[in-house]
């Protein structure tokens, strides 16, 4: 019999003996402990009892221990590998836990108030209309299979970018009566189709039945950028046009400053909502190269100041997030930056991105006072606790406006394109 099954067998039975003598809740704890794990150096990992993971690249040994408060059983881990920590107890091993060691990364966060313009990659249909002809009403759009949603890439095989890039052809094609050769994107698959503008008895003008759309615009919150390479992430969550409930496929966008004017109130039913203008100047902050699940993300012209944390910030990977309090930063009134209370109710530490990873409570009485919790605009907040940035406010319950979801931040800055696990990860050594 293998050493690996000898220990597993005399782990099992240590175990089963300690919950018998009264020891139930450290051992579940200690049995619900990851086989891999991923940490940042100096981190501490916690659940109810702690997992010390002081790792510095220089150490030739690192002691990893599972403590458990008041009770007096104490499992102590010992590096034995490239990467690997075995935990024993009274000398024997009885678990192996794969622990990869990430070099420290900060950011700086957010929280102000920023302006969106999103410029689609072709111009979006966000509907059909009838066409008063003289074989009666029709739309044309409609006639040629075009569908509310689909993205207008190419006419007569020309690249279209804005609404008036549009009109020519159809006036053109009214004259020769030549259908016009249409490349549409729809769910990710190109489709070719011809569509044969008909003349509006009204108005004297040749009209292709679609109403069309080339850009949008609203407001959110910065979540954070990197102070090296000015990528930022902010909103946390995905635009999508207000007409056709899709994602908007970006072609290019800009982050301008914004002022917000007044709060519209959430109650039970009826989320809130931040009232903001663009700043006067319109000055372009940043680009905007990406709209994700996750928020948009781009690249800052200058540096940014919330006059609260203007200094780098650690990180906290999803597995170190703790229920309890925490903070948010958020814009309330003008261009003022505050922190309010918060409460993380629940966190998932997830090895997969995924958009809801936190449940947060709105606990800070100015704030409830204010909004009534989380708003439309406040997306993008950033959560802050115990010193690090957590994650990021992202979409409030409609039945109750004190809370809603956050995102883990390791998800935000994956889609900001930094990479915090291969480049600069390395394994315990």
């Amino acid at each position: 019999m293998s050493f690996d099954k000898i220990r597993k067998i005399i782990g099992c039975i240590l175990l089963v003996s300690l919950m018998s003598l009264g020891f139930v809740k450290p051992v579940k704890e200690y049995i619900q402990l990851p086989n891999s794990l991923t940490v940042f150096e100096n981190q501490q990992l916690s659940m109810e009892t702690s997992l010390q993971a002081g790792a510095n690249s220089g150490d030739s040994e690192h002691v990893f221990s599972i403590k458990t408060g008041a009770e007096s059983l104490q499992i102590e881990g010992k590096q034995s590998g490239v990467g690997e920590i075995v935990f024993d107890l009274a000398g024997i091993p009885i678990k192996k836990v794969n622990v990869k060691v990430l070099e420290d990364f900060k950011i700086i966060p957010g929280g102000q108030s920023i302006g969106v313009k999103l410029n689609t990659l072709g111009v979006l249909v966000v509907g059909h209309h009838q066409i008063k002809t003289a074989e009666g009403k029709k739309s044309p759009g409609e006639i040629a299979g075009v569908q509310v949603g689909d993205i207008i890439k190419k006419i007569n095989g020309s690249t279209v970018e804005n609404m008036s890039d549009v009109t020519p052809f159809i006036q053109d094609a009214g004259k020769t009566g030549k259908p016009l050769d249409l490349v549409i994107s729809r769910e990710n698959k190109e489709i070719e189709t011809k569509l044969v503008p008909l003349k509006d008895e009204n108005e004297r003008a040749y009209r292709i039945g679609l109403y069309i759309r080339d850009s949008a615009a609203g407001i959110g919150t910065m979540t954070f950028y990197d102070p090296n390479s000015k990528k930022y992430g902010a909103l946390g969550h995905v635009i999508s046009d207000m007409d056709t409930k899709k994602p908007i496929v970006v072609q290019d966008g800009q982050v301008v400053r914004s002022t917000v004017t007044s709060i519209e109130k959430g109650s039970n039913g009826n989320p809130g909502e931040k009232l903001a203008r663009f700043s006067s100047d319109r000055q372009v902050i940043g680009n905007i190269t990406r709209n994700s699940p996750f928020g948009i993300f781009g690249k800052l012209n200058e540096d940014m100041s919330n006059g609260l944390y203007d200094e780098p910030m650690p990180i906290a990977l999803s597995n170190e997030v703790k229920e309890g309090p925490a903070h948010i930063l958020t814009v309330v009134d003008q261009d003022k930056v505050e922190e309010f209370d918060v409460e993380i109710v629940s966190s998932t530490p997830q090895k997969f991105p995924a958009i809801k990873g936190m449940v947060i409570k709105i606990t800070d009485p100015a704030l409830l006072a204010k909004s009534g919790g989380i708003v439309q605009g406040m997306s993008g907040s950033p959560i802050i606790q115990n010193g690090k940035v957590i994650g990021a406010v992202t979409h409030v319950f409609v039945n109750d406006p004190t809370s809603g979801y956050g995102v883990h931040i390791e998800w935000m800055l994956s889609e900001a394109g930094i990479d915090i696990y291969h480049k600069d990860a390395k394994k315990a050594s």
